[in-house]
């Protein structure tokens, strides 16, 4: 059985609950504690003329979240494959838009993936690249109101 103290410290990738808090500091700039031993608080901020842009969004964080919680899925994948990936860039681009009441959304986010990994094994990877969106509990929360499109563009190593 997993306790709460090694799930937390795990960052809830077992089933579980995660606590991240919030503390308005002035204006629209929060400071994010991630409830983390060693992890610094982060802040966060809404841009200009809202906020003064001193730190991401909501929708930059949820960019970056879905971003990690992708390339982390299949990073995982490739290397219970036996797959060695030496890097792994990604990047994200959310885009925001009004809805039908003229609210604004994120109402996609595209994402790239860009693992390094030797040419030999890039016909390898077909069988993670069908499964590991699937086992990325963060896009699978979204994707209901959210358009997510991932894109995989491997590196091949000499």
């Amino acid at each position: 059985m997993v306790t709460q103290a090694r799930q937390a410290s795990e960052g809830a990738t077992e089933e579980g609950k995660l606590t991240v808090s919030l503390k308005l500091e002035s204006g629209y700039r929060f400071e994010a504690d991630f409830g983390l031993p060693g992890v610094q608080t982060m802040t966060l901020d809404e841009p200009a003329p809202l906020g003064e842009g001193t730190g991401p969004n909501p929708a930059r964080l949820l960019a970056a979240a879905v971003a990690n919680c992708l390339a982390s899925s299949l990073l995982f994948c490739l290397r219970k494959a036996r797959i060695e990936a030496a890097g792994m860039e990604a990047s994200a681009v959310a885009t925001m838009a009004r809805n039908e009441k003229g609210l604004l959304r994120v109402s996609a986010i595209d994402v790239t993936l860009r693992p390094s990994v030797a040419a030999a094994d890039i016909p390898r990877m077909n069988r993670c690249l069908e499964i590991f969106e699937d086992f990325c509990p963060v896009t699978s929360a979204i994707r209901p109101g959210v358009d997510v499109s991932v894109a995989v563009a491997p590196f091949a190593l000499a």
